[in-house]
């Protein structure tokens, strides 16, 4: 009888056992093991704080590829010398029909042009257009016009046109980078007319040309 009164008594908790039991069940304790099974309180704490700081990571980790894919990649349009050979050809055809006067000029811009094909380079960075020079791509100083640099943020572009589209002449913009009031330029197109649309349609907006052919 003793014996048996005292295997129950490993299966009943005493008062100080319900005391500690409030609440989420308490400490329960194995009559086989005698040792601490759980505290689901605990438990479901821990749970929740793991939980937590996998969001905070995953969250983290999501900001910075998210970053890294909208960053753009650099675009340097190729060189087209098709203005200038036109230009020297125009000269050619002048000089050849004793048409000196208006031949001196037209065959001087298209040397110019020419020049500047082998050397002027437009870059399409992840948020700006920028002049550089030369095959190292070195700065190209102050604007001889407006003044300031030669770099100008997509952000603050008004408008922006392509002259013509069929045979792009002229590339012309507006920014408010250089006054408030809106800057003009215009650049002539030494570069590949479509490389140049594509471009300024991808980080500057649409214009309201139609693309080269």
């Amino acid at each position: 009888m003793a014996s048996a009164l005292l295997s129950i008594s490993r299966f009943v908790p005493s008062q100080k056992a319900d005391s500690e039991q409030k609440g989420c069940f308490g400490n329960l304790k194995s009559s086989f093991y005698g040792k601490l099974l759980c505290n689901p309180y605990r438990i479901r704490t821990q749970f929740n704080r793991t939980q937590g700081e996998g969001r905070t990571r995953t969250t983290v980790v999501a900001s910075v590829l998210g970053r890294r894919a909208q960053k753009k990649e650099t675009v340097i349009p190729d060189p087209d010398y098709r203005i200038p050979i036109v230009l020297l050809g125009m000269a050619g055809g002048l000089a050849y029909t004793d048409n000196l006067v208006p031949a001196v000029p037209v065959g001087l811009l298209g040397l110019l042009l020419l020049f500047q094909t082998t050397r002027v380079r437009f870059v399409f960075d992840n948020e700006a257009l920028e002049v550089k020079v030369g095959e190292q791509l070195e700065e190209s100083g102050e604007n001889v016009f407006v003044g300031g640099k030669n770099r100008w943020k997509y952000s603050s572009f008004v408008n922006w046109e392509l002259w013509w589209p069929s045979f792009p002449i002229l590339v012309y913009f507006k920014e408010k980078q250089t006054k408030p009031e809106g800057q003009i330029h215009f650049f002539p197109i030494i570069f590949n007319g479509k490389q140049l649309y594509d471009v300024m349609v991808e980080r500057a907006g649409p214009s309201k040309t139609s693309a080269p052919k």
